[in-house]
């Protein structure tokens, strides 16, 4: 089984007060978190890749915990949540792939069980490349006003034998929600849908 070779890591954070409508009382506070890392599959096909999976896994606990440390609040704060991957060009979409279970059960354990799945992307790209990581509710994901992205990259990766995972939190809605349907206060949180 290939070991992890982290060369980097990149911790973000917003706060968006206004969209050019009134000034929020409490602004939209989202923060991402990437590592980059060596592709051990990069410039070949293996077969079978799920091991990697369980080497990744300290890594995706380790950045999911740095993005809540940086945003500053309990875990209990965060609404919202996303993931993604940027492979780089000697490798496959499907390497990216292997973050699901690592990052994403990494980061709803950390915010105690959240209900819904995290939402993902992931493509193949070169060096700056950037990626909008979609961002849901972290109980309901039909909940409308949280239906967001964070826009995340880095200047020198992924380099063409690296992968750039990446988790990103957000502890409230869009700053200037108005588009209706289900409301948080509605959230039943049952099956992660409504």
């Amino acid at each position: 089984m290939p070991s992890v070779e982290l060369r980097k890591q990149i911790i973000s954070v917003e706060e968006t007060w206004h969209e050019g409508g009134p000034v929020a009382t409490i602004p939209n506070r989202r923060a991402s978190g990437m590592i980059i890392i060596k592709n051990p599959f990069a410039g070949k096909y293996v077969e079978d890749i799920q091991p990697f999976i369980e080497d990744l896994k300290p890594f995706g606990l380790a950045l999911a915990t740095a993005v809540l440390d940086a945003l500053g609040c309990d875990a209990s704060a965060i609404e919202g949540y996303g993931k993604g991957a940027i492979i780089g060009e000697a490798g496959e979409l499907e390497h990216g792939a292997l973050w699901h279970p690592a990052g994403g059960y990494a980061m709803r354990a950390l915010l105690n069980g959240t209900k819904a799945i995290v939402p993902s992307t992931k493509k193949v790209g070169g060096v700056g490349a950037r990626l909008d990581v979609p961002i849901t509710h972290a109980n309901a994901s039909y909940v409308r006003s949280h239906f967001d992205a964070m826009e995340v990259g880095c200047n020198d990766a992924p380099r063409a034998d690296e992968l750039a995972y990446i988790l990103v939190m957000s502890t409230g809605p869009r700053v200037h929600s108005r588009s209706g349907g289900l409301e948080v206060a509605d959230v039943i949180g049952e099956d992660g849908q409504k």
